[in-house]
C-alpha cells in the first residue's frame, strides 16, 4: 500500500503526516509513506486544498479541515 500525504508543509500538512504514520502503525499495515511538497505534483491530483490524503493512487481527503484518527483508519482500510 503507498500512503502519500500531500502538502506544503504548514502546520496541517505535518499534522496529517503524523496522524496517518500512527494509523498505519495501529492498523497494522504494511504501506510506504510519501511526503509530497511540490505545488506541480499535488495539482496532478487534482488537490486544490492542502493537505491531501492519497491511499492507492485515489484521493481520500482533501482540505484545511483535518479528518479524525478514526477517519483516517476507515480511510485506509478501505483500500485494504
Amino acid at each position: 500500500m503507498v500512503i502519500k500525504v500531500l502538502g506544503p508543509g504548514s502546520l496541517n500538512c505535518q499534522k496529517l503526516e503524523e496522524m496517518v504514520k500512527v494509523a498505519v502503525k495501529e492498523l497494522g499495515v504494511d504501506a510506504t509513506l510519501v511526503k509530497i511538497t511540490d505545488i506541480g505534483e499535488i495539482v496532478k491530483y487534482g488537490i486544490v486544498s492542502t493537505p491531501g490524503l492519497i491511499v492507492n493512487g485515489k484521493v481520500k481527503h482533501s482540505g484545511k479541515l483535518l479528518p479524525d484518527m478514526e477517519r483516517i483508519k476507515s480511510l485506509i482500510k478501505e483500500e485494504m
